[in-house]
Order: structure tokens, then C-alpha cells, then sequence
């Protein structure tokens, strides 16, 4: 059973920095890619950063020169760094992990941005 559990959400304010956790149950090297999306209220969920097993990354438009997205294998960990934080970057952030055919997601972290 592969399991995503994230952290390090919660409150930051505008220009502020927050970093998010993805601790995977298995190594992330099974995993051809992994990522983290996002989901405001009355919004579809978006991908804001994926890296590959390679590590090769994408960036939505939106975070580009704000977010960074980066992995720690011995610790089975993807990162999401986040400064510069906008109040539109408030939304629920889940990781992501594909592998083959499957994808499978985290329970979600909020992260909130206001002042």
C-alpha cells in the first residue's frame, strides 16, 4: 500500500515563505514522477511542480522564480519550497506520485496566505 503524507502547511503572510513535506511509504525511485498540485475553493485542482525520477522539474507559470521543487531519496521525500507566497497561493496542496498506469495522492495540507 503506498501512502503520500504531506506537511508544512499553514498561515504565512504575503512575501512570506513556507515549505512543504511528501513522505512516501515506498522508495521514490518506483515512482516515474512525483508532484505537488494544488486546489483552491470553486477551483479545479492544478499542477503547480512535478520532478521526475530524474530529476528533471516543471513549473506552472504561476510560481516560477517562487517555488522550488526538489527530492531527498534516502529519505523517500519530495519538497516543495515556497517564498514570495501571494494571497492567490492559498489553496489546498497535494502530492503526487505516479507510477506506471497508477497515480496516487496524499491527503492534502492547507496552506494559507494572508496578512
Amino acid at each position: 500500500q503506498v501512502q503520500l503524507v504531506e506537511s508544512g502547511g499553514g498561515l504565512a503572510q504575503p512575501g512570506g515563505s513556507l515549505r512543504l513535506s511528501c513522505a512516501a511509504s515506498i522508495n521514490i525511485f518506483s515512482f516515474n514522477t512525483m508532484g505537488w498540485y494544488r486546489q483552491a475553493p470553486g477551483q479545479q485542482r492544478e499542477l503547480v511542480a512535478a520532478i521526475t525520477s530524474g530529476s528533471d522539474t516543471n513549473y506552472a507559470d504561476s510560481v516560477k522564480g517562487r517555488f522550488t521543487i526538489s527530492r531527498d531519496n534516502a529519505k523517500n521525500t519530495v519538497y516543495l519550497q515556497m517564498n514570495s507566497l501571494k494571497p492567490e497561493d492559498t489553496a489546498v496542496y497535494y502530492c503526487n506520485a505516479q507510477k506506471g498506469h497508477w497515480d496516487y495522492w496524499g491527503q492534502g495540507t492547507q496552506v494559507t496566505v494572508s496578512s
